[in-house]
């Protein structure tokens, strides 16, 4: 079995904002040392591997991040280190290649998490295919979406992420209003959490930065407001800036071990992984893809939708929130009840290492024994995990 012994990550800042002069390789040694500082007794040196998320790797990131921040944190060098990349899903999919290592006895004690400076991805040039080139070349933004595409693509895949969720509303019918109001609710969950006090223990401000809270939550949203906004991506479109995740920076980190590793880490675990899952299916429709994962979760963790408690579900748009939820079928008042990437942000890799942490502070808050931890990723996959609150009636404990 493997258990989440700790949780922490950095403030999620805007698109240029209070972290956009922070290297993300520094925001992930900051994410790194603040989770163990959680752990002061565990000897840095029984760390077993990094594992880290980062959908970009093509600037400062510079390409396995994962090792550079570990260097960084100070671990000892003789601590290894690798970084994924499964787009907005590499944080959990880190989370999720951490947690097998320890069930295959592969490792007792393991880092994962994930990083993403949007503010900072580099624009890119494609190599000539010749030196000295007569014609112009295109400089390419790497911070979001599809770059330099393979022709051979068909064209339907390729569109926009936005485009790819107007398809997805027309698909499932579901309305700017709907859309809005999902929005202006994950602002005011986000604030009320944050006043409340929940958010103190997970977040960790950034040498350097004045920021202490995400950057992004507007209390002040109100559906009414967001409908004035104008369509983003067709002039007849429901999606806008308001009712989609912004571009982020910001870190996660996350510890795990094994059962055996509580002697070690020197505390008790806050959650097991009860199970994950993975789908994949027509890249624009990336957005629905959470709904399979999610499922085939469940099926792992030997368990149904009704067990289930809490769900924390990444917000890249409202729209595919929506659809989610509406396919599972459960209660919306238990998903994102301390706010979503709508409000908080979406910082690509770190993401996924937010959700899970969340989440299993949410189980213990509010004494529910399941939770589902769930995102959307680009070119059409899926990811979740299903935790469980080891201080709930029944469930395992070490």
């Amino acid at each position: 079995m493997t258990y989440l012994y700790a949780a922490a990550r950095t403030p999620f800042g805007r698109f240029n904002g209070a972290l956009a002069g922070v290297r993300p390789d520094d925001l992930a040694a900051y994410a790194i040392a603040a989770v163990l500082d959680k752990a002061p007794e565990l000897d840095r040196a029984r760390i077993d591997d990094v594992v880290w998320g980062n959908a970009n790797g093509a600037g400062e990131d510079n390409r396995n991040v994962g090792r550079m921040a570990a260097l960084l944190a100070g671990l000892p060098v003789s601590v290894p280190g690798t970084t994924v990349n499964r787009l907005c899903g590499s944080g959990l999919d880190a989370a999720m290649s951490a947690s097998r290592q320890i069930e295959t006895g592969d490792a007792e004690i393991v880092l994962a998490g994930g990083v993403e400076s949007m503010t900072r991805a580099p624009w890119v040039l494609p190599k000539s295919d010749r030196p000295f080139p007569a014609g112009d070349i295109t400089a390419v933004s790497t911070t979001l979406g599809w770059r330099l595409v393979n022709a051979r693509m068909p064209a339907e895949w390729t569109v926009s992420l936005g485009e790819a969720n107007e398809q997805l509303r027309e698909k499932f019918g579901i309305s700017r209003e709907r859309q809005d109001e999902f929005a202006a609710h994950s602002h005011q969950l986000a604030h009320c959490a944050w006043e409340s006090g929940f958010y103190e223990e997970l977040v960790t401000p950034v040498p350097g930065t004045d920021l202490t809270r995400d950057e992004g939550i507007r209390p002040a949203t109100t559906t009414e407001a967001l409908a004035d906004l104008r369509p983003v991506f067709r002039a007849n479109g429901t999606i806008t800036a308001g009712n989609a995740s912004p571009l982020s920076d910001g870190a996660s980190a996350l510890l795990f071990g094994s059962e055996r590793a509580a002697a070690a880490i020197g505390r008790e675990p806050l959650a097991r992984i009860a199970g994950r899952g993975a789908s994949a299916l027509e890249p624009h429709l990336f957005g629905y893809a959470p709904v399979e994962a999610a499922n085939r979760a469940l099926a792992r963790a030997g368990i149904g939708w009704r067990q289930v408690g809490a769900v924390e579900l990444n917000e890249a748009f409202a729209v595919q929130s929506l659809a989610c939820v509406d396919a599972w079928r459960i209660d919306p008042a238990i998903v994102n009840v301390c706010g979503g990437a709508i409000a908080i942000g979406h910082p690509l890799g770190a993401s996924g290492g937010r959700i899970l942490g969340t989440l299993a502070k949410v189980l213990r808050e509010r004494r529910e024994r399941y939770g589902v931890a769930a995102l959307c990723i680009g070119v059409g996959q899926g990811l979740a995990v299903v935790l469980e609150n080891t201080e709930a009636v029944g469930a395992p404990t070490v």
